[in-house]
């Protein structure tokens, strides 16, 4: 493959040839002109165009201006006469990247052209990623090229349409609220409400009030009726951040909305029919809560409808480059920044780190890095990662380095086999297995469950 493709315009047949041979040396694929009107229809598909100033008819200063009115996304390098300076400052200012004054040498004319098409390259990917962005890779304004993202996209169509209750699952800062939002989005529900409940943030005290509302009256300061969460909600989409957090209490009275529609305010007997869908969003495994006895089983599976686990930053890193765009583009201009675009070279840093917090970590890392930059593109050193995280995440990668699991293995897999060992050293007794791996009786059942060995035989007077 060649390194690039070079266009050059220069009427002096023999410097041209020079140029052409040297470049074509140097791994480019190159081709000539003799004016400026020769060269506008081939400059399209080139990604540098080295052009004289003085030329028949159409100088190089009606060149570039040509070139920039038919769109052409050529970088432009020209060559001027000695003591012309004043020529290459008004190229400059119309855009071009470099001059060459003549005579030049041929090493200075490579090394010209080697920092030209390194930048030009840079601003090709961005380009490339940007087109992207524009693209496959986004629903809404939810960014991913990664596989795991792309079948995230196509559930969310899938299941939007649908009054299905959806679970959504992953690390703090992967996107469950955006995503909640694009599933509302694209249903019929759209025109209605879209109610965020944060679980975490009301307290226990409240929250029944706060979900199903209260009449006049209820309790002390309750000098008027107030609808709830879910009224607000009615006939659009509830969504309950960080489910798992939710007390064993309202749990219940999360199942009846969930099984019948149906709720009472706070301080009054009359059943209420509302119609909401429910999408809810935890941080936790609500299976291991489950098994602890802090989440309702019934409750679980009601919300578990249609589950949507979101992977962490960490195990989509493919989706770095385009995430890390979308923010310079979508922060910049609010931000007064003169960055614009992202150089290979700083993604390259945001692809070291691991991100512990996710998609909101490298949005509020790219803020930084445009509040404190100071050129129109980002480079490396621009980039305010937390060095102490990254410091630490460093040294916990390398003390931690060696496998807990042989290889090839799973943490399920090896479970299932622990599992099954117990049970054989104890004869199919559920409770002495349970001792052994140290479980409840009750943890141990809702695991063999999951591995489809419930029925196991179980020993007299368990």
């Amino acid at each position: 493959m060649p390194a690039g493709r070079i266009l050059v315009v220069e009427d002096e047949e023999k410097l041209r040839r020079v140029v052409e041979l040297h470049l074509e040396s140097q791994g480019y694929e190159v081709e000539g002109a003799a004016s400026a009107e020769q060269g506008v229809p081939l400059a399209a598909p080139v990604d540098l165009v080295i052009t004289d100033f003085r030329l028949p008819g159409m100088d190089g200063i009606q060149l570039i201006k040509q070139l920039q009115s038919r769109g052409v996304a050529a970088a432009v390098v020209v060559m001027t006469a000695h003591g012309s300076v004043e020529t290459a400052v008004e190229a400059m200012k119309l855009g071009a990247a470099d001059f060459l004054q003549k005579p030049f040498s041929l090493d200075h004319l490579s090394t010209v052209v080697e920092k030209v098409m390194a930048v030009q390259a840079m601003r090709n990917e961005n380009r490339r990623m940007r087109d992207e962005l524009d693209g496959r890779y986004q629903f809404d304004n939810i960014i991913g090229r990664s596989a795991a993202m792309r079948d995230i996209f196509q559930t969310v169509e899938r299941v939007a349409p649908t009054r299905a209750t959806v679970l959504l699952a992953g690390e703090s800062g992967v996107g469950k609220d955006m995503i909640a939002r694009a599933i509302h989005h694209h249903s019929p529900r759209s025109r209605h409400a879209f109610v965020k409940i944060n679980c975490t943030a009301l307290p226990e005290n409240l929250m029944e009030s706060e979900l199903f509302g209260y009449e006049k009256g209820a309790f002390t300061g309750a000098s008027v009726s107030k609808p709830g969460k879910f009224e607000q909600a009615d006939q659009g989409t509830a969504f309950l951040d960080e489910i798992g957090d939710v007390p064993g209490n309202i749990q219940v009275k999360l199942l009846r909305i969930l099984q019948e529609r149906q709720f009472e305010r706070l301080g009054s007997n009359l059943t209420r029919n509302v119609d909401v869908r429910v999408i809810a969003a935890t941080n936790v495994d609500l299976r291991a809560a489950l098994e602890e006895g802090r989440f309702r089983e019934d409750l679980y599976y009601r919300l578990n409808v249609v589950p949507i686990n979101i992977p962490p930053l960490r195990q989509r890193r493919e989706d770095i480059p385009f995430l890390a765009l979308h923010f310079v583009q979508k922060l910049s201009k609010d931000l007064g920044s003169r960055a614009k675009d992202i150089s290979p070279a700083a993604v390259d840093r945001l692809l070291e780190y691991s991100w512990p917090g996710n998609v909101r970590e490298l949005e509020n890392t790219i803020e930084r890095s445009l509040v404190l930059a100071s050129g129109e593109m980002l480079q490396a050193a621009d980039m305010r990662i937390e060095a102490a995280r990254s410091a630490n995440s460093a040294a916990a990668a390398q003390s931690q380095n060696a496998p807990l699991l042989p290889e090839g293995e799973t943490l399920e897999h090896w479970e299932q086999m622990m599992i099954k060992e117990a049970m054989r050293r104890a004869n199919g007794n559920k409770s002495q297995a349970a001792r052994m791996l140290g479980l409840t009786r009750n943890a141990l059942r809702y695991r063999l469950s999951q591995m489809g060995m419930d029925a196991g035989t179980e020993a007299a007077g368990e």
